[in-house]
């Protein structure tokens, strides 16, 4: 029960480990301009029509999409730009505590990235925007449940979500393309720009069915969330990085331990709270106050409730 809970302290903490990776060393530095002006003569040469490496590489160290850069804002910036967006991995290249898994998502909500490893071996990274104040994205462990190629969202119609892989059937929870402005937005789910977004959607399995066709609870691509982002500071710890060595080492031991993530029960729709099994309905109800007295989230944190689900006339 514990062990998430001490890896969330840790990742507040935002200790790395130095490591001697196999890809050569990126050091990174902060940049600001003054005016649109000096920006946008900058943000030329990233014109993913221009240059689409350092499109790429800019948009997925900053964690955001070319339009939402702005003067005086800091811009991180790599001395070296390369197609393998692996080299500027937070996550390890190799995660010893995963070797025997398949595949395995990691999601770090303090540093907004997500790692997928195949047999604990590093085989994407990518930046993510995840839940914002009122609808965050809550650490533990989750499953792939289901996907669809285009989605529009059951609570507002305006919302198209490509490439979607939900990972809570009850809080609609996913991964998705949607727009990356560079800090914690979402509505409980994980954005992606859309080259990650689609690799994802063909990479990630759903759940898997037992003899009798029925499906087996939590055997899709496990998720594991790691981390709580500081809603009190608001920080941005990936621009502080200063090289691609800098790994986040606070991954759980054993990925398969970690407990299943804790959801308050107000970010279920009133009409699909029925769905929740009896003998699981009291860990909804008593969520909040549990993740409350771990320390994870403060009692000042104000929820959202979920509205109704919108319906299809």
């Amino acid at each position: 029960m514990l062990i998430l809970f001490f890896f969330i302290i840790l990742g507040f903490s935002a200790s790395f480990s130095q490591t001697q990776p196999s890809f050569p060393l990126i050091k990174y530095k902060v940049v600001k301009f003054d005016n649109y002006a000096k920006l946008n003569s900058f943000l030329r040469e990233f014109n993913p029509n221009v240059n689409k490496t350092k499109y790429r590489v800019l948009t997925t160290l900053n964690r955001k999409e070319l339009r939402f850069f702005r003067p005086k804002q800091p811009i991180i910036l790599p001395d070296t730009f390369l197609d393998d967006l692996r080299v500027y991995s937070v996550f390890p290249l190799e995660y010893p505590g995963a070797k025997f898994i398949p595949k395995l998502i990691v999601v770090s909500n303090v540093y907004q990235a997500y790692a997928c490893y195949e047999f604990g071996n590093l085989v994407r990274f990518a930046a993510a925007i995840t839940g914002k104040k009122s609808t965050p994205t809550y650490p533990g462990r989750y499953s792939l449940q289901w996907r669809e190629r285009l989605r529009i969202s059951s609570f507002n119609e305006s919302w198209i979500m490509p490439f979607t892989w939900n990972f809570h059937r009850l809080t609609g929870s996913a991964f998705h393309q949607f727009e990356m402005p560079g800090f914690p937005a979402s509505h409980m789910c994980i954005r992606q720009f859309r080259e990650d977004a689609e690799w994802l959607y063909n990479w990630g399995e759903g759940p898997k069915r037992d003899s009798t066709g029925k499906i087996i609870p939590m055997s899709g691509t496990p998720v594991i969330i790691i981390d709580f982002y500081d809603f009190i500071n608001f920080p941005k710890k990936w621009l502080e990085l200063e090289s691609n060595q800098q790994k986040i080492d606070y991954l759980p031991p054993d990925p398969m331990k970690v407990e299943e993530a804790l959801m308050p029960i107000e970010h279920i729709p009133p009409e699909l709270r029925s769905m929740i099994p009896k003998k699981e309905r009291i860990r909804y109800e008593t969520a909040f106050d549990t993740l409350v007295a771990r320390g994870v989230i403060p009692r000042s944190l104000r929820l959202r409730p979920s509205n109704s689900l919108k319906k299809k006339d």
